[in-house]
């Protein structure tokens, strides 16, 4: 009589925060099921559930904790990791029912934790055909992170504090799995990290062979490697870098922009441009010399995206600060813009600064740096109108009652979740996820283009 084989042990997973914390997520999976879990789409169905959480602001926090206490409530068996993993206490005297807590990237503690709350009931998989790894992106995108953690000291982040100092991955793995990725379906990748133009430097930049020659783990020498790579029908995947201080070694990788290798794109953190608010920030202050380079890349590139974000309200911004980071970003003209109340975060250093900004003024801020944005956003937009444009396919909708169907997309200077988004209208009824299109541009608001696939 045949041995019945008992049913898996099934992981709920609720990741907050960061891409770095989706990845984060998407390993402790892929190493569970490997393990002979399963996974649960819902609390009902979890036999333990899993809080990956964010930990970077107060609002983030209480974020990370409505969602403990969700499925504390929903299922009862709740593992907590994450950047808040270093405040225990806080959240055990909130919900000491929680059965564990880790803090960020300590895979193998989440995964003791797993198999002591759940033991599983199948053995690993060691002896079956490998197992794609989990991803938590759709199957055409996903996240590339090629380190942990920051050498940076900025006084409103405790980042170094939650993920420790710089560690970069080895080169050859870094793009061993890019190639992987890309081999299984993967149309773009979405380089991230702490520091992406840092990487390397904890390690001297140290060579690795891969495909018969030497490789640095160097932002340079990874972008011109992943410019190599090919998706199985022969196309180019986009390659987007994501957290890119502007270091000197930047200017080499837009020229590989130009040539098409990598995507036109680059998101940069700014944070602000006033120089006695970067000098408080302990951010570098030389917002003039980047006009000049943002002037030089688009000579080499005239397509590049540049994408950022800025604090408003920073301990003794004043309005004439705020007012010089306005016109700086009216001679800037970034693409993309995101911008942030000043939060304090308990922790950083920017908590002793004097002379807070007051909550109103913030929000007078808020309102004033994004009207200036949305309004070049809406100009740069405009100008695409009349222009055909590549586009990689998100999602494509239902028939409607006359039978057309639309789909949404995004032009090389949309990230996924942050930017803007292009929707097109008369689609193949046939048209799939992944796919690259030319799109003609019809019209534009401030943070959208819509259009049609090109007949061309």
């Amino acid at each position: 009589m045949a041995t019945q084989i008992p049913d898996p042990k099934r992981i709920g997973m609720v990741s907050l925060g960061c891409p770095k914390a989706l990845v984060d997520s998407e390993r402790i999976l892929t190493r569970l099921r490997a393990d002979g879990y399963a996974m649960s789409p819902d609390y009902a169905g979890a036999d333990v559930v899993l809080v990956n959480t964010c930990g970077f602001l107060d609002s983030a926090k209480e974020e990370s904790l409505e969602a403990i206490g969700e499925a504390i409530a929903e299922n009862g068996r709740v593992i907590v990791t994450g950047c808040m993993g270093d405040e225990a206490d806080a959240i055990r005297a909130r919900f000491p029912q929680v059965l564990a807590i880790t803090g960020a990237h300590q895979y193998e503690d989440v995964v003791e934790a797993v198999h002591v709350a759940a033991p599983p009931t199948q053995g690993p998989f060691v002896d079956l055909i490998p197992q794609p790894d989990i991803k938590l992106t759709p199957r055409h995108y996903s996240y590339l992170k090629i380190s942990e953690g920051c050498n940076h000291s900025c006084a409103f982040c405790i980042i170094p504090q939650l993920r420790g100092k710089l560690a970069s991955r080895r080169i050859d793995a870094v793009l061993r799995e890019a190639e992987k990725l890309v081999a299984a379906g993967t149309r773009e990748l979405l380089v991230i990290s702490q520091d992406t133009s840092a990487y390397g430097v904890d390690t001297r930049h140290e060579e690795r062979e891969w495909k018969g020659h030497p490789v640095r783990a160097h932002m340079t020498d990874l972008a011109r490697e992943l410019g190599q790579l090919r998706t199985p029908d022969g196309s180019t995947p986009w390659t987007r870098l994501h957290y890119v201080y502007p270091y000197p070694h930047v200017d080499a990788v837009i020229p590989l922009m130009a040539e098409g290798l990598l995507t036109p794109y680059l998101d940069i953190p700014f944070q602000h441009a006033a120089p006695k608010v970067l000098k408080a920030m302990k951010r570098p202050a030389n917002e003039a010399k980047v006009l000049e380079r943002l002037k030089s890349w688009r000579e080499v590139c005239p397509e590049i995206a540049v994408r950022s974000s800025f604090v408003v309200g920073f301990p003794g911004e004043t309005e004439e600060d705020f007012q010089y980071l306005l016109d700086w970003l009216e001679e800037a003209q970034l693409d993309r813009v995101g911008a942030f109340r000043f939060e304090p975060v308990d922790g950083a250093q920017a908590n002793a600064l004097p002379d807070p900004v007051p909550e109103a003024v913030k929000e007078e801020r808020y309102a004033r740096i994004m009207e200036v944005t949305e309004r070049i956003s809406a100009a740069k937009l405009a100008a695409k109108v009349g222009k055909t444009i590549p586009v990689i396919i998100d999602e494509v909708g239902e028939p409607d009652e006359d039978g057309d169907v639309g789909a949404t997309g995004r032009s090389q200077a949309d990230a996924p979740e942050i930017d803007g988004a292009v929707y097109l209208r008369d689609v193949p009824a046939d048209l799939q996820p992944g796919a690259f299109v030319s799109v003609e541009v019809e019209d534009a608001d401030a943070h959208d283009l819509f259009g049609v696939i090109s007949a061309e």
